[in-house]
């Protein structure tokens, strides 16, 4: 507000030194036809110039307005800007108990589309030797599942329970015909459960995030 009052201050001295100047011409200069272009010319000026000085605090106030409203940060915030950024790989990480068979518990991360077996691999834990081939079916629909030919699996060494009552092994795919006669083949009949499977078979979803997997005892599998 001073700043402003100043300006003012200073549009009242130019209007009084445009007066005095106009006057002194008009009262000194020979009433020529050159002198009375020239008068004019001057008097043009100041007066422009006295306008321009008039309305410059106005135009500053709205430049410093302007400005400040640029600069003032927006406290707005919608609720899907929550959700906004850019993707990362720890949307694709969830994270699965292992309980080994003293009971111990160890939290591993696991990538989703990787099968459990590489999971336990990559971090450290030893579910023992695994052999497998591709595919031997695909679950495309609940009507209809795709033949791929695959071998499937080879051995039944890694053998696992998965917790029942996961979200993510509910919708996880389902156990192939050879993968049950590995399971038959390696282990007795009182090892094998509803929850049993071989992890090298089970692919990693996002549902599967908290997990609980036992391991249990492992059988022979180091004879020459």
């Amino acid at each position: 507000e001073r700043g402003d009052e100043r300006s003012v201050d200073k549009c009242e001295v130019y209007n009084v030194l445009f007066e005095r100047v106009y006057s002194s011409l008009i009262l000194f200069v020979k009433p020529t036809t050159h002198h009375i272009f020239t008068t004019i010319m001057l008097s043009s000026c100041l007066f422009r110039f006295a306008r321009s000085a008039a309305s410059a605090p106005a135009a500053t106030i709205a430049a410093r307005r302007s400005l400040a409203a640029a600069a003032a940060p927006s406290t707005a915030v919608s609720p899907s800007s929550f959700n906004d950024g850019p993707p990362s790989v720890f949307d694709k990480i969830v994270k699965v108990t292992i309980i080994d068979p003293s009971g111990a518990r160890r939290i591993i991360p696991a990538m989703v589309g990787q099968s459990l077996y590489a999971a336990c691999d990559m971090n450290g834990v030893d579910l023992g030797p695994s052999s497998c081939g591709a595919a031997q079916e695909k679950v495309r629909s609940t009507t209809w599942t795709e033949p791929l030919y695959g071998e499937g699996a080879a051995s039944g060494f890694d053998h696992v329970l998965l917790q029942g009552g996961n979200e993510g092994v509910a919708i996880a795919e389902p156990a192939h015909e050879n993968e049950k006669k590995m399971l038959e083949a390696y282990w007795d009949e009182d090892e094998i459960f509803p929850e049993s499977r071989l992890a090298s078979q089970v692919e990693i979803n996002e549902k599967m995030d908290g997990m609980v997997v036992y391991v249990p005892d492992r059988i022979v599998d180091d004879i020459p």
